[in-house]
């Protein structure tokens, strides 16, 4: 394995900012220094193996080409990494898989009608399997170039990448990103009503449990989508964030994603995951702030609301777990972001 101290920066922006264009270059983000609760970032460019699936079908490629699997995606992305043996390391990543799973890869996993229309033409996964990656410790205030050295190219092209992230950090500047078209929703307020209100009449009848109504708000743009997270992050700081430039065909496909929710952490045998239901927007008066958080806290909607999404995942985490086994440690806890 290799490894190469970096200087650190508590802005971790700043360093992936030397390789946010490069193809596939993804940037999981904990928010710092504007949220306090996340320790570590990684950042990776130009992975050895990439998977994408649309439909059926997974399109593999390597440094081979490309060739297609109808295989579980789940299972051939499992198999891909059991190949290829990375070990285990003593920072969060040093190589291996990052990607998106869409919601209509769950298909896979459940049976479910299909009647959505597909109108953005995006792959349910993306997936690419990285030789090096950049982990930075805002704990220890410490930052490390680390690769397994999976693929051969990484050896050729390790001196390269230590000088890239020795040397200092300079704001690159790309096309500003500006908005060119008014905001419009796949719904309009009717038709959202009356969704809202078939789904009530579901609940009261007891044919569904949970339901989560949403839309699709869209825009036309130009510009760096790589400036418009630095916006959203300046604005928005959470402490579960990722910008992800990834590339299907011709087309570049940019993830920004900003969410104070974990929603799965696996260590070791264990999982765990922190769902978030009952929300009360901040106030700049300190007084009226904790108000807000008292009142939070008292609401009956919210304390039923909360419990049931932990209901329903503790229901999903025990099928994968041992009976008995799942708990939850911190019922109806206040956080504030």
């Amino acid at each position: 394995m290799l490894k190469h101290e970096i200087p650190y920066q508590q802005n971790s922006a700043a360093i992936f900012d030397k390789i946010a264009h490069r193809p596939w270059a993804v940037f999981l983000d904990s928010g710092q220094p504007k949220s306090e609760f996340g320790r570590f970032d990684i950042m990776a460019a130009d992975p050895f193996i990439q998977l994408i699936t649309k439909g059926d079908s997974t399109e593999v490629i390597d440094s081979a080409g490309s060739h297609f699997s109808q295989e579980n995606p789940f299972s051939l992305l499992k198999d891909t990494l059991a190949s290829l043996g990375f070990e285990q390391a003593e920072r969060p990543f040093s190589g291996g898989a990052i990607g998106y799973f869409a919601y209509d890869l769950g298909r896979r996993l459940e049976r479910l009608p299909s009647v959505a229309e597909d109108a953005e033409h995006l792959p349910e996964m993306m997936v690419g399997i990285y030789d090096w990656a950049v982990v930075v410790d805002h704990r220890l205030k410490r930052a490390y170039l680390v690769s397994h050295t999976k693929d051969a190219q990484t050896k050729e092209i390790w001196p390269a990448l230590c000088a890239l992230f020795d040397a200092p950090c300079e704001t690159s500047r790309g096309s500003d990103f500006v908005v060119t078209s008014p905001l419009s929703s796949n719904f309009d307020a009717a038709s959202y009503a009356a969704a809202f209100d078939k789904i009530q009449s579901y609940i009261r009848e007891g044919d569904c449990y949970q339901v989560n109504l949403a839309q699709r708000f869209s825009v036309q743009a130009t510009g760096d989508a790589w400036l418009a997270y630095q916006a959203l992050r300046d604005i928005s700081p959470a402490p579960f964030m990722a910008y992800m430039n990834l590339q299907h065909g011709q087309a570049a496909v940019q993830i920004l994603s900003a969410s104070p929710e974990r929603f799965l952490q696996v260590y070791g045998q264990h999982v765990e995951t922190r769902p978030i239901k009952g929300t009360r927007p901040r106030a700049s008066n300190e007084m009226e702030d904790q108000q807000n958080a008292i009142a939070l806290q008292n609401s009956t909607k919210d304390r039923a609301e909360n419990l049931m999404i932990v209901d329903l995942l503790r229901n999903d985490i025990g099928k994968v777990c041992e009976l008995g086994s799942v708990k939850a440690d911190h019922l109806f806890a206040l956080e504030s972001f």
